[in-house]
């Protein structure tokens, strides 16, 4: 035979913070919506943050291009010749690129079991493109058409 027997809870909330008002306990509704409240608030600052950075990346980003397109338009050839030389310059990573995959393919078992090939193989290719991508982005900037929203080259 089973008694049925009304226990108090072994456990129950309590309030350790240092606050100087006790908070009223909320019914699960009430908490909830309090919770999706601070959620909310928290939403909305974010939001208001958000479009503060877009308000300030947007500004750099006209007088970017406001500062480019000044430099083009007094430097008309030579902004022409960016142009070109980014053309030509891609061509020319492109081969190094060929070269490059070659190269790993010819030796990927001694780049992956070797420490010292892979270390010779980032040494030889690595500052090389590093290098070459850095020039090519310049020139690319510099000769893109104005007022053009792709990215150059």
């Amino acid at each position: 035979m089973a008694e049925n027997h009304s226990y108090a809870p072994l456990f129950s909330q309590v309030d350790v913070s240092t606050g100087s008002q006790p908070q009223r306990i909320l019914s699960p509704p009430e908490e909830q919506t309090e919770l999706l409240r601070e959620v909310l608030s928290a939403q909305d600052r974010t939001n208001e943050l958000l479009e503060e950075l877009v308000s300030v990346v947007s500004a750099q980003h006209k007088q970017r291009n406001s500062e480019l397109k000044r430099w083009r338009d007094a430097n008309p050839e030579l902004a022409h010749n960016c142009r070109e030389a980014a053309e030509s310059l891609t061509k020319v990573q492109v081969e190094y690129l060929d070269r490059l995959t070659e190269d790993v393919k010819e030796s990927k078992d001694d780049l992956v079991y070797g420490e010292f090939m892979l270390s010779e193989f980032i040494d030889r290719y690595g500052p090389r493109l590093a290098h070459l991508n850095g020039v090519i982005q310049v020139l690319a900037h510099l000769g893109s058409a104005p007022g053009s929203t792709e990215s150059p080259v």
